[in-house]
């Protein structure tokens, strides 16, 4: 079973930038879809983006905001740039079994099977 932990987020003032990082263990890393969510106060959770391990991205907030991956060192990031009050929110990193017909990863929630607890962004001046 894999074992999430998130990391990097903090306040920072509209139009900067942060860089969010997920560890990945227990399980071998490229079995996964790797996503990031995030969830707003009185909000859905909803999908940020995902890839997977042959590299194919989902960014549905880009280009302020790009998914990458280390391999090599089980890790995850979310770059974002020009951020928003609107981007405050928890946001989580989730891993889901990737689908045996090569389809693209997720962008469900409920598809993702385990999940990070969880960095806070505040984007606040």
């Amino acid at each position: 079973q894999v074992h999430l932990v998130e990391s990097g987020g903090e306040e920072v003032q509209p139009g900067g930038s942060l860089t969010l990082s997920c560890s990945v263990s227990g399980d071998t890393y490229s079995k996964y879809c790797m996503g990031w969510f995030r969830e707003a106060p009185g909000k859905e959770r909803e999908a940020v983006a995902n890839i997977d391990a042959d590299g194919r991205t989902r960014e549905l907030l880009w280009p302020r905001f790009t998914v990458s991956q280390d391999m090599s060192k089980n890790m995850l990031y979310l770059k974002m740039t020009s951020l928003e009050r609107e981007d405050t929110a928890k946001y989580y990193c989730a891993a889901m079994i990737r689908r045996r017909d090569g389809a693209r990863c997720s962008t469900v929630q409920y598809d993702y099977k385990f999940w990070g607890q969880g960095t806070q962004v505040t984007v606040s001046s």
